[in-house]
């Protein structure tokens, strides 16, 4: 089966529920972002999104496609935010989006799995600076940019953990035969 993705604006518990689906077995393949964020911030000239988003667009792309080509050696994976996720950013900063970005967001599995962001859940960090009202907004570009792509976009309701895993994996039929 191909990578499947669980996205959505910031703060939404994608990470929760990706953890969830993990401890079910299933692989998985943490925010790439996020991970780039923490290790570029310990660098004197590191690569940041708000410094230089279209240097960081790609060395998300790099690490993004590297997790898609590990995530096809899996039965069944998941990943944090793909592809597609850069090219929602680079809109949102009004930034240029090269060709390269729309052909690697090609292969995945063609349900997308979004989460909404939820007000009493979302935290500001370093990593996460959008206000709330930002996050809403990079969700319904995100899901803009998903459908565009010809991606059908699932909305994850919002409810209890074990609630979340149970609708993805009805909505994938998932067995307990595929997980790793």
């Amino acid at each position: 089966m191909k990578p499947i993705i669980i996205t959505g604006g910031p703060g939404a518990g994608k990470t929760t529920l990706l953890n969830a689906l993990g401890e079910q077995g299933y692989a998985t393949f943490a925010e790439g972002s996020r991970t780039l964020i923490e290790q570029q911030s310990q660098l004197d000239n590191g690569i940041l999104p708000w410094t230089n988003l279209p240097a960081f667009a790609q060395l998300c792309l790099d690490l993004m496609a590297k997790q898609k080509n590990e995530a096809l050696n899996h039965p069944v994976a998941f990943v944090d935010r793909a592809i597609a996720d850069i090219i929602g950013y680079l809109k949102v900063a009004g930034c240029e989006v090269p060709s390269e970005f729309a052909t690697q967001s090609a292969g995945y599995h063609p349900k997308v799995f979004f989460c909404c962001p939820e007000e009493p859940i979302y935290v500001q960090d370093e990593v996460r600076p959008h206000s709330f009202e930002e996050a809403l907004e990079i969700h319904r570009i995100l899901a803009e940019t998903y459908t565009e792509l010809g991606y059908q976009v699932v909305d994850v309701p919002w409810a209890s953990v074990t609630e979340r895993v149970t609708f993805v994996a009805k909505q994938l039929a998932l067995s307990g035969e595929t997980v790793n």
